[in-house]
């Protein structure tokens, strides 16, 4: 693959040496940047012209289901692959909830083998619990020998303190990292959206904030206690992110991420009963998304986790109560998080969607220079998109952004010697 890319506006913490110029990618590496790149009549490249568009290391998602092995009517790896390629990442971390759960090395092995061929690196996040169900340690020590690049029980957060003490303790002898979707299962446990006014207008159970706020406090504790590091990934509440900014300016080594829903969306977009906006956590109120909204723009919110969570039309398209929560996203996020935030600076969005991933989870750090592997996303944040089912590359269509016309659009991602234009 040999590619020009033009009219390219370089963001001060990606590249220091131009503000604007040109690229020129051969098999897959960068062989040039310069304010302006002359090829000889002879030389045949493909050129895109980026409009005045940013450049970033490649993406990164650390929270997403792609159903394989077990469900791959709901998607697999190579459809999910597609989606992360269209939507502008490059690296996805993926949940262990599959079946077989990813609690051992060859479970670990199955992903990183099966993703050697797709556009994308995808990785996977090894489950702290033997199968998923919070009752004793997995074979944490193997998957991390083998390429597990965090661990997490995912969606089914885990309840015991003990467990989760043991598992800190544990993941400091390899400086390890271990994410927690925060919820109390024991609180809320029939909820269906936030609690509050709009569940009782909707005549719907409520599943309160405190459900999120309390497992924080806990886990705060928990780290506090063992000094070991937890990443809070989904938090919903204003609460969530002050108790997590107090954590961090005490120095406990603690980060975060919300996902673009939560920015873009309240529980008022709910007066429709969307089963695409049934989530876990559930949309919380107008005052809970603006304090999210302020924690990205101060950095007390550390990067965006989209939590593409594949569902099957069958789950999806029924009644509220049954429908299954989550949504895909991988294609909307950088629209989303524009739409919600138009003000962000193609700074900040390369430090919430790459650079700071990289640093917390101990990616390679990518520079842009030559001969390096080109592994790159291109953005625009003045352009706009609109999300279509023909555009869609997941298995699954449980989005509510089809047909809505967003800010900002992902132009190309450049990974593994291959392109994605938009």
């Amino acid at each position: 693959m040999d590619i020009l890319i033009k009219n390219l506006n370089f963001p001060k913490n990606v590249y220091k040496g131009l503000s604007y110029g040109e690229i020129l990618i051969r098999n897959g590496k960068i062989d040039q940047i310069a304010e302006t790149i002359s090829l000889k009549d002879s030389e045949k490249v493909d050129v895109l012209d980026a409009e005045g568009g940013y450049i970033s290391p490649g993406w990164v998602e650390i929270f997403s289901d792609f159903a394989d092995p077990g469900y791959e009517f709901k998607e697999d790896l190579t459809t999910g692959a597609a989606a992360a390629f269209a939507g502008g990442f490059t690296h996805v971390f993926l949940l262990p909830s599959t079946s077989p759960v990813v609690d051992n090395k060859s479970q670990v092995s199955y992903i990183i083998d099966k993703s050697a061929r797709l556009p994308v690196s995808l990785y996977p996040v090894g489950a702290v619990s033997k199968g998923l169900e919070g009752k004793e340690l997995s074979e944490m020590y193997d998957m991390g020998d083998s390429g597990a690049i965090a661990y997490s029980d995912g969606k089914l957060p885990l309840q015991s303190a003990g467990l989760l003490l043991k598992a800190l303790q544990y993941i400091k002898a390899n400086d390890g990292i271990l994410i927690q979707m925060p919820f109390d299962r024991s609180i809320g446990t029939f909820g269906l959206i936030n609690e509050g006014l709009v569940s009782t207008r909707l005549g719907l159970p409520g599943l309160p904030a405190i459900a999120e706020e309390l497992m924080i406090q806990r886990d705060i504790e928990l780290v506090r206690y063992t000094e070991s590091k937890l990443h809070f990934t989904g938090i919903s509440s204003a609460k969530s992110v002050a108790l997590i900014a107090a954590a961090k300016k005490e120095g406990l080594r603690i980060t975060c991420s919300v996902t673009p829903h939560h920015l873009l969306f309240t529980d008022e977009d709910l007066k429709d009963y969307d089963t695409n906006l049934k989530l876990n956590p559930p949309l919380r109120t107008k005052a809970d998304r603006d304090a999210l909204r302020e924690g990205v723009k101060n950095g007390n919110i550390d990067l965006i986790a989209t939590q593409h969570f594949p569902q099957h039309f069958d789950d999806k398209v029924r009644e509220f109560e049954y429908a299954k929560n989550g949504m895909i996203g991988l294609q909307t996020t950088y629209s989303a998080l524009m739409h919600a935030l138009p003000e962000l600076s193609p700074e900040r969005i390369a430090e919430l969607l790459s650079l700071k991933a990289r640093t917390v989870f101990g990616l390679p750090e990518l520079s842009l220079k030559t001969g390096e592997t080109a592994d790159l996303t291109i953005f625009h944040p003045g352009k706009s998109s609109t999300f279509t089912k023909e555009d869609n590359k997941s298995k699954a269509s449980n989005s509510p952004y089809f047909g809505k016309k967003l800010k900002g659009k992902v132009l190309a991602t450049v990974s593994c010697n291959q392109i994605h234009k938009n």
